[in-house]
């Protein structure tokens, strides 16, 4: 299982919400090349960026940012936020980024994500942000009508091979994931399934391994200390 140490970009900073809710933002770095970079360091193989600014007002607010990471690391980077159109998907590609992660564009445009993937292949991820039973849009301000494992099922059909599952109220909490939701994603079967929202120590990254996820993303039990990135490597990773 892959360890996604995740950063979150408001304004140019690195910072954390809590369950989505842009009124509870802690910032932790006015540097996300730098964390990235200590990121690296500790071990890790593969880092999460979102554009917080853009995923909520649908547009590319924090290209500079990111930029800046991708020439910090040598490791892949994914992203997303803001991300509703094909120039959109075309323009982060060509900065370097590894993989773009399609969220709102999921429950809202899935033709347009089909068009993505048979353009681009498995270099497109989709996130699907849960809020009690429905998938969130718009960076989490916004509820669909859509069920969340149902849009990941019509995902897979349309080739989506790699799903992000993030359940809102876990995020940023430090309770412990949503592992039976997680459980039910993997089990639809076909998907690489990275797991977000709540993991606080590495007895959360043993059980989320034990769910069949191949990957989690941690955000603020890194932050503030609870995990090493060099830990959650070692046990997600490396540990059997």
């Amino acid at each position: 299982m892959i360890v996604y140490p995740a950063i979150d970009i408001k304004g140019g900073k690195c910072v954390r919400l809590k369950q989505g809710n842009f009124g509870e933002i802690t910032v932790f770095s006015d540097d996300p090349a730098l964390v990235a970079k200590e990121w690296q360091a500790g071990g890790a193989s593969y880092i999460h960026v979102v554009d917080l600014d853009g995923a909520r007002r649908g547009a590319n607010y924090n290209n500079s940012v990111i930029e800046k990471i991708l020439a910090s690391v040598s490791i892949p980077v994914q992203t997303g936020g803001g991300i509703r159109e094909m120039k959109d998907i075309e323009e982060k590609l060509a900065m370097g980024v590894a993989r773009v992660v399609l969220g709102t564009m999921a429950a809202t445009d899935p033709e347009l994500v089909k068009q993505a993937v048979y353009k681009y292949g498995d270099r497109i991820v989709v996130s699907i942000d849960v809020q009690g039973n429905r998938a969130a849009t718009h960076g989490r301000e916004a509820i669909s009508g859509k069920d969340p494992l149902e849009l990941c099922r019509e995902m897979k059909s349309i080739g989506i091979t790699t799903i992000t599952y993030t359940d809102i109220q876990k995020d940023g909490m430090m309770r412990g994931p949503n592992f039976d939701a997680t459980r039910e994603v993997v089990a639809i079967g076909g998907l690489d399934v990275i797991a977000a929202g709540g993991v606080s120590s590495l007895s959360d990254i043993r059980e989320m391994k034990r769910t069949g996820a191949g990957g989690v993303i941690i955000g603020k039990a890194i932050y503030n200390g609870a995990i090493t990135i060099k830990d959650a490597v070692n046990v997600a990773e490396k540990e059997n």
